[in-house]
């Protein structure tokens, strides 16, 4: 594996703190800016939009562009959106600088994600794929516990400095480390000649199953999203931990979720299909056993970590999926898989808030999950059946 590939999983660590780390710091929010825990889960809903519009869009704005210089140019302006949130005294101005960080985001992880595959042979794609997305995975593990460790001792402002502190020495490794130059696509790994143009990018990218696993994949995702945006609540006032055990939950999530990405990257080249649905099966009931259980402290510490590895797992496989359905898009298959990411990472906190102003308690978003889950198996299952119907009529053309 090129050192450039975990260079990018560095970069993607310092963004994936900031993703993730407003989990732990909803209630400091939503006390120093006066706003409603729902609302302080909205900024976390913001980002998520930020990066659904952002995937597509930068990708394209970039696409002509030396892959070195927009990584340089899209962490920059992600340092920049932190810097400025740092120091805001309003909810407003913070609701803006993580849609402004969340674009710069995207831009970056749609970049990563091709220059990544770019630098391997195809066999090693998801792998490759599995150690950019595993910069999330240590985020959640070392960076968003320490971000809530932060919060509680300095204030949510001193996460949001940690992020951007953290983000300069990936700025630095990119320099060092990532070729110069516009690099080849994963299409056309030998010379970027002959690429193929947006408009048949597209074309590849909207075929019946190509949109039915990125649908997929968004309810996926946002099953994951809805439970974890609400996690320390969830834990604090209906399982009863304190404050204190915050952190240590987001860190046993990391650890399911780096777990998780580093078995996908192993195994799901070769059993693409299979790890995948059985990781939805057992989202769904581990989602539905978090919910019931939620009041035992031992039955929570132990599905926060399965349920991150089963997610991450899950979702790392299925980013590698998109690229495998979609050939003709080298350039586009990485944003269109962020934005779907996203999609969910927008949707699960939104519902979950909606469920918790309803006045269904903390525990209610961790149904929401399952009840995402049930639909995410039932797309996959559709796009199955689409691909069932699709076979013979290739091999009709092969005979013919």
């Amino acid at each position: 594996m090129p050192f450039a590939v975990y260079v990018l999983g560095l970069a993607v660590f310092a963004q994936g703190t900031s993703e993730f780390m407003l989990s732990g710091l909803v209630s400091g929010i939503a006390e120093d800016l006066q706003v409603s825990i729902p609302a302080a889960g909205l900024l976390t809903s913001a980002f998520a939009v930020g990066m659904v519009i952002g995937a597509p869009l930068m990708a394209l704005f970039s696409r002509k562009w030396p892959r070195r210089r927009a990584l340089l140019i899209f962490l920059s302006a992600f340092v920049a959106a932190h810097v400025v949130g740092a120091v805001t005294p309003t909810y407003e101005v913070l609701l803006a600088t993580r849609i402004v960080g969340a674009l710069a985001n995207a831009g970056f992880w749609a970049v990563a994600l091709v220059a990544a595959i770019a630098m391997v042979e195809p066999a090693a794609r998801a792998r490759a794929t599995s150690v950019v997305v595993g910069g999330v995975t240590v985020a959640c593990v070392v960076g968003v516990p320490a971000g809530a460790l932060l919060g509680e001792h300095l204030g949510w402002r001193a996460a949001f400095w940690a992020v951007a502190l953290v983000s300069l020495p990936a700025l630095v490794a990119i320099v060092l480390a990532v070729p110069g130059g516009r690099p080849a696509t994963a299409a056309s790994p030998a010379k970027d000649t002959g690429s193929p143009t947006v408009r048949e990018e597209v074309r590849s990218l909207t075929g019946r199953r190509v949109l039915l696993t990125l649908l997929t994949m968004a309810l996926v995702q946002g099953a994951t999203f809805c439970a974890f945006s609400y996690l320390e609540p969830l834990a604090t006032r209906v399982t009863g931990l304190g404050a204190g055990w915050v952190p240590a939950l987001l860190a046993l999530f990391g650890v399911g979720s780096l777990v998780g990405v580093t078995v996908s990257g192993r195994v799901a080249d070769a059993r693409r299909s299979t790890f995948v649905a059985a990781g939805m099966v057992s989202l769904v009931v581990g989602w539905a056993a978090l919910a019931l259980s939620a009041v035992s402290p031992v039955a929570v510490v132990a599905l926060v970590l399965i349920q991150g590895m089963l997610a991450f797992g899950t979702g790392s496989a299925m980013i590698s999926q998109v690229f495998q359905l979609a050939p003709g898009a080298p350039t586009l298959a990485g944003s269109f898989a962020t934005a779907a990411f996203n999609v969910g990472a927008a949707a699960g906190p939104w519902l979950g808030g909606l469920t918790i102003d309803a006045g269904f308690g903390f525990r209610s978003p961790v149904w929401v999950s399952a009840a995402l889950m049930v639909l995410a198996l039932a797309t996959a299952g559709v796009s199955r059946l689409v691909a069932g119907i699709a076979q013979p009529d290739s091999q009709k053309l092969q005979l013919q």
